[in-house]
């Protein structure tokens, strides 16, 4: 089931447990050629922090090393916005929603055709493992 995104993200929701879909994305990013280089658990850390309960969520800063390089060629200031973001939130027991930062945005910050190529096959690659997550 396809969840209402922001303009600036890409996602679905899924009827999953909240670890199950955390391997289920984590899958279906290395599906696609895409590692995890950083993990964060805001559940956690918002505890450790602030002493405050929220929903299980995690960051994962996935990242495809071609394109990664890529983008820094044509762009170096763009590491900024790397690695791409790909959150998996749950919203309700059994419900996860999962959000990756479109690339698309990333590249609308600059005015480079070279970004707007790599930008495009990053977010060709995440739509697919986000549709995958969608028919699992």
């Amino acid at each position: 089931m396809a969840a209402t995104s922001p303009s600036y993200t890409l996602g679905t929701t899924l009827s999953l447990p909240y670890d199950e879909a955390v391997a289920a994305v984590r899958q279906a990013l290395a599906d696609q050629g895409f590692g995890v280089l950083t993990e964060i658990d805001l559940r956690a850390t918002l505890k450790a922090k602030l002493d405050v309960d929220v929903a299980p969520q995690v960051i994962l800063g996935a990242c495809r090393p071609p394109l990664a390089h890529a983008a820094l060629q044509a762009e170096p200031s763009i590491a900024a916005v790397l690695p791409c973001n790909v959150v998996v939130r749950e919203v309700a027991p059994g419900t996860v929603v999962v959000e990756a930062f479109d690339p698309a945005a990333m590249a609308a910050l600059v005015d480079s055709d070279a970004l707007d190529e790599v930008a495009a096959e990053a977010r060709t690659r995440l739509t697919a493992a986000i549709e995958a997550l969608s028919r699992a």
